[in-house]
Parts: structure tokens; C-alpha cells; sequence
């Protein structure tokens, strides 16, 4: 294998990893505060137990969310030192405030581990506030270095040397905003859609008992309403990501779209496979003009194809599948939300049909699987760069030697860890059944 592919994969197998457990660290914490919310407001104590047994899920989660962003940023120093020399005069600040904003959401979810029967509901409202706000902010400041490579400002690059560094100018780079919302609200989503998933899976399996279908019944209809806020809110940040990628970075939305030749009133192509000697997008359909309105609101907006650019700078053809697999699940889990308010709310009927809980059931790894498409999207669609226009990918990777070895190696530590952890959820939570705490709660 290539030597920088090799190190893509094996930087990429740790960040494939990394972020089920970095966006459910996410997602979680505002599901803990709105059940948490809910019950201060209704003295429903179902709420409550939804808030704690949630809680215990994650610091079982954060155990490995912690050990697996370490090692992704020891791979960053390793990999990729050519980067990381940039990142080192220009954008360290993210790094060294994401430091206190895991502090803050760590000390402060550890209060509401240990004390919150002995803190006031102020102080437990307050703590969980904390938790999620120190988790937001630390997803968005790394993810802010992703936003810094594909539009870099701040600096200059000037015979080999790093000149004009302005290390606000790079924090606030032009996608900052765009990506950091995109971010929270894709975690947001995710977060409420698993917890949707566990509650309709428990729902199936305890079909006769009554009082755990109610206590399941009010967390599954939580998370599809707090799911369904936030795919709409997602989609509409994807609509301004569109526009971002117009501006700053055209070839990678020519390659999202298999867009080939500069036009205005450009379709948008939904499904298919890109097809380099053909220059077509096959099997896919076409919506005339819509490309064209995402990307500047006017379909005689004129987007630029990918021959207007050398073949070098073309990221792969495929990011075109990525784009569609995730925005059609964002889409699809939108409807799901909408179909389950209208049975539940509109239609008033309170049993949902056995086909739509089982649907339910994949909402949660579908959400996930979304995140992992627009990981490997956005990153592979700006290949050849690691920083846009300044630095490829070539010239960032390490000299060393043996990564195949250390590709192994990781693999096997996360397929270990990625066991171990479910075993734990599995052994915490048949140790601590739901039924034994409801009738203790009741």
C-alpha cells in the first residue's frame, strides 16, 4: 500500500473510532439535561431515572471517548509532523482551550455523578448545563482544526517559512462558525436518535409489561422529538455548508456532485455513481437548477465543475456516494421523526405499529453511520490537501517506516476496546435492571 494512504488509514481507523464515542459524548449530555429539565418541571419521577441511568452510560462511554482522543493526538505528532508544525505556530490555541473545556465538563459531571441527591435542583440543573456546554465546546474546538484546513488564513507561507501568524485570524477562519454548528447539532441528533433506538428495542422486547413500556415510551418519544429538531436544524446548517464549499473550496462540492462541467442552473444529482471516463454521474437523478440555488440562492448561480481545475487537485469521485449516503440519512430520519409525531400527536394513537419500532431500532447506528460518511467526506473531499492550497497531503506525512505494523496494532486495541466497552453497558445495566428501579421510583 502507498505510504500516505497507509497513514490515512491509520489515522482514519483511530478517528473512525474516536467519533462514535466523541458524538455520543456529545449527544448524551443534552438528552441528560432535558430529562433532567423534564422532571424538575413535572416531578415525573421516570425522568429522573432516564437522567441518571444515562449518565452511568456515559462515564462508561467517556472511558474510552478519553484513551482513544489521546492516541489521535499522539497519531497528529506522529503522522503527520509536516501539519502538525503548522498547527504548533498557528492553531495551538484550540488545543490548549479544549484542555479546560473537558475540565469544566468533567468535574462538573462527576458532581452530578456522585452528589446530585445532595445538591439542590438548581445546582443539578446547573452542573448538567456545565457537562454539556464543556462537551460542545471541546468538539468544536477540535473540530475547529478541520475547519482551518480547508479555509487556512492567519498565516502565510513564504519561502518555506511560517510568516504573519495572526492566531485569532486562524481560529476564526471563514468555516469556523458553519463547521462548529455542524457539529454540535449532527451530535445533537445522533445523541437523541440512540437513545430513541434503545428505548424502542426495550419497548419490542418488554411488549407485556406495562410499566416498562410507559417509562421506555416517554424516553423514545423524547429523543424522536429531540432527533427531529435537530435533522431539520442539520439540514438547514447543510444548506450553508453547501454555500461555504461554493466559495472556499469548489472542487470538493464539483466531486459532492459529480459536477464535471462549470454551469449555471447546474442540477443537483441525487444517487448514482461517479464515472471519471464518461464524466457522468450514472444511475443518478437529476433535479434541474437545484445545485445552482443551494450554492448561491439563484438558479443561475454558476458552479464551477471540476475541469476547470488540473486532475491532480480532483478529490476521489467517490466522496459523491459518501455525500448522498449521508445526507440521505439525515433526510430519512427527519421523516421518521415527522411520521412518528403525526401517529403519536396528530392521530392520537399511543401503540405504534411493530414495522415503525423496529425502523426506530436502526435510527440510532444509522445516525451514527451518517457521522462516520460526513467524516470521511469531508476529509477525503479536500484531498490532495491537508491544508487548502498550502500543504498537501504528501508533503505533511511521516518519513517512518513500519505503518502497517502500527495499523495492526491500533486495530486490535479499538476492536478490544470497542468489545469491552459493550460488555460493560451489557453487565452494568443487567446488574441494575430497569424494573428494580422503577419499583423504587414509584
Amino acid at each position: 500500500m502507498d505510504h500516505v494512504l497507509t497513514a490515512r488509514t491509520l489515522f482514519g481507523t483511530t478517528m473512525a473510532f474516536h467519533i462514535i464515542f466523541a458524538t455520543l459524548g456529545v449527544g448524551i449530555p443534552l438528552m441528560i439535561l432535558l430529562a433532567e429539565l423534564l422532571y424538575q418541571k413535572t416531578k415525573d419521577n421516570d425522568y429522573a431515572l432516564m437522567a441518571n441511568r444515562w449518565t452511568k452510560a456515559l462515564a462508561i462511554l467517556l472511558g474510552v471517548a478519553i484513551p482513544s482522543g489521546t492516541i489521535a493526538g499522539v497519531q497528529l505528532s506522529l503522522l503527520w509532523p509536516g501539519f502538525m508544525e503548522v498547527v504548533g505556530k498557528v492553531m495551538a490555541l484550540p488545543f490548549q482551550i479544549e484542555i479546560y473545556a473537558f475540565f469544566v465538563e468533567a468535574l462538573f459531571l462527576s458532581i452530578y455523578v456522585y452528589a446530585a441527591d445532595r445538591i439542590s435542583p438548581t445546582m443539578r440543573i446547573i452542573s448538567l448545563t456545565l457537562v454539556a456546554i464543556g462537551a460542545a465546546a471541546s468538539a468544536i474546538l477540535i473540530t475547529n482544526v478541520h475547519a482551518f484546513e480547508g479555509t487556512p488564513t492567519g498565516f502565510r507561507i513564504e519561502n518555506g517559512q511560517i510568516v504573519d501568524v495572526n492566531p485569532w485570524e486562524a481560529f476564526f477562519n471563514p468555516s469556523f462558525a458553519v463547521t462548529a454548528t455542524h457539529v454540535v447539532l449532527s451530535a445533537y441528533m445522533t445523541g437523541a436518535f440512540t437513545i430513541a433506538s434503545i428505548a424502542a428495542y426495550h419497548m419490542l422486547k418488554n411488549r407485556h409489561h406495562e410499566r416498562i413500556q410507559l417509562f421506555h415510551k416517554k424516553a423514545l418519544m423524547l429523543g424522536l422529538t429531540v432527533g427531529g429538531v435537530f435533522s431539520l436544524l442539520t439540514a438547514i446548517n447543510g444548506h450553508e455548508s453547501a454555500q461555504l464549499l461554493h466559495e472556499y473550496q469548489p472542487e470538493k462540492l464539483a466531486a459532492a456532485e459529480g459536477l464535471f462541467e462549470t454551469q449555471s442552473h447546474a442540477p443537483l444529482v441525487i444517487g448514482g455513481f461517479t464515472d471519471r471516463e464518461t464524466q457522468t454521474v450514472k444511475w443518478g437523478i437529476e433535479i434541474p437548477w437545484l445545485l445552482s440555488f443551494l450554492a448561491g440562492n439563484r438558479f443561475d448561480t454558476v458552479v464551477v465543475g471540476l475541469n476547470d481545475f488540473p486532475e491532480e487537485w480532483w478529490p476521489p469521485l467517490f466522496v459523491h456516494t459518501l455525500f448522498n449516503a449521508m445526507v440521505g440519512i439525515g433526510m430519512f430520519l427527519l421523516l421518521l421523526s415527522i411520521v412518528g409525531f403525526v401517529w403519536h400527536r396528530i392521530r392520537k394513537q399511543h401503540i405504534f405499529p411493530n414495522w415503525f419500532m423496529w425502523t426506530v431500532v436502526t435510527a440510532g447506528p444509522l445516525a451514527l453511520l451518517g457521522i462516520e460518511f460526513g467524516w470521511i467526506f469531508a476529509c477525503t473531499g479536500r484531498q490532495p490537501w491537508v491544508i487548502y492550497r498550502m500543504m498537501t497531503t504528501a508533503e505533511a506525512v511521516t518519513q517512518s517506516t513500519n505503518l502497517g505494523t502500527l495499523f495492526l496494532l491500533f486495530t486490535s486495541i479499538y476492536v478490544f476496546l470497542l468489545i469491552a466497552v459493550v460488555l460493560v453497558l451489557r453487565s452494568y445495566f443487567r446488574r441494575h435492571p430497569i424494573e428494580q428501579h422503577l419499583s423504587t421510583h414509584m
